[in-house]
This record gives structure tokens, sequence and C-alpha cells, in this order.
């Protein structure tokens, strides 16, 4: 199929399918003309980067990962696809506890501001 066939499919847009190509995280064979084919399978792979996209992983992380379902059969492949999402979930932790940490001082703030609207208000 071509580039539009399998964008209609997935719903991802034609540039992040020629993206992906671009990280490696997608291949297709070229026809006389330069067109870009893709196989069946490409359907089921597009939307396993796309899970792994809203996953929060990135395109080089993606990467890491995809060998693991190229070749499932091999352990070490299996193990390390397994530690670079150990990884990427203690990654997003570290996020998660630095952004409630932000709103916690933002909160802070946002007491301090309104007691001084109050003040204000009072004074008037």
């Amino acid at each position: 199929m071509r580039i539009g066939e399998l964008s209609k499919r997935t719903g991802v847009s034609a540039r992040s399918l020629r993206y992906y190509e671009e990280q490696g995280l997608l291949t297709s064979s070229r026809s006389d003309t330069g067109q870009r084919h893709y196989s069946d399978a490409a359907v089921e792979r597009v939307s396993l980067i796309q899970q792994l996209f809203d996953a929060g992983m990135s395109s080089r992380v993606i990467a890491t990962v995809l060998p693991c379902v190229e070749t499932p059969g091999d352990p070490a492949v299996v193990e390390e696809a397994f530690e670079t999402m150990t990884r990427e979930r203690a990654r997003i932790d570290a996020d998660i506890a630095h952004l409630v940490e932000t709103r916690a001082a933002l909160d802070v703030l946002m007491r301090i501001n309104a007691r001084h609207q109050e003040q204000a208000a009072r004074s008037a």
C-alpha cells in the first residue's frame, strides 16, 4: 500500500509516517518512481509505534524497544526492551514527582497572592 492508504488506515499523517522512516521505526520499499510502498504489517507496526509514543517514549527509545517485536524469541532482546521500559517508567515517575513539587510551590504563591488581594480589598 502507498503512504496515503497507510495514513488513512492508521490515522497517522503521511508526514509522521515519513518521520518514522527517518528514525528507523518503519520501513518501506520504493517503486521505480520513488513512491513508498508498505506491507500490510505496517498497519500494526504504526499502531504499536503510536502506543509507544502515547506512553511517553521518544523515537530514540522506541527504536531500542522495537527489536523486541521483531525478534520476540530472543531473551536478550526481550530483557533489553523490558529494561528500557523500566527506565522510561522511572523517568516518568521522576517527572510526575517534579510536577507535584512545582504545583505545590505554585499553590503557595497563589495563597500568598490571595491574602495580598484580600488585604488590598480591605485597605481600599
